[in-house]
């Protein structure tokens, strides 16, 4: 499963989208940060900001589906890890969610 899981992360860093700002010029930026819930959240109002996250969420909740059904385990599992996995390996200077929901700076 972990396998499966870091598979998905690294489409999901590496995806680039057809919207005004890049999933990594927004994590540069500081515009988006990573939830503990294994979500994308806007941090910081931007153009094409939010039409990005809800892209990026939709297609993170689609892939936990995917990975919870074949594990017969549930879909808020798959999301804490790999909320775990994703802030785990967020780049210096990224924004994450610490344990008190506040935004910090990796």
């Amino acid at each position: 499963m972990k396998t499966r899981i870091m598979t998905l992360l690294c489409a999901l860093l590496l995806s680039f989208s057809s919207f005004a700002i890049s999933l990594q010029d927004a994590k540069d930026q500081g515009l988006v940060g990573e939830q503990l819930n294994g979500y994308l959240a806007v941090v910081k109002p931007a153009a094409g900001v939010a039409e990005l996250v809800k892209d990026i969420n939709a297609k993170r909740q689609a892939q936990y589906e995917k990975i919870a059904k074949q594990n017969g385990i549930g879909v808020a599992d798959v999301a804490k890890l790999a909320a775990e996995k994703v802030i785990a390996k967020a780049e210096k200077g990224h924004m994450i969610q610490d344990s008190h929901g506040n935004w910090i700076k990796k």
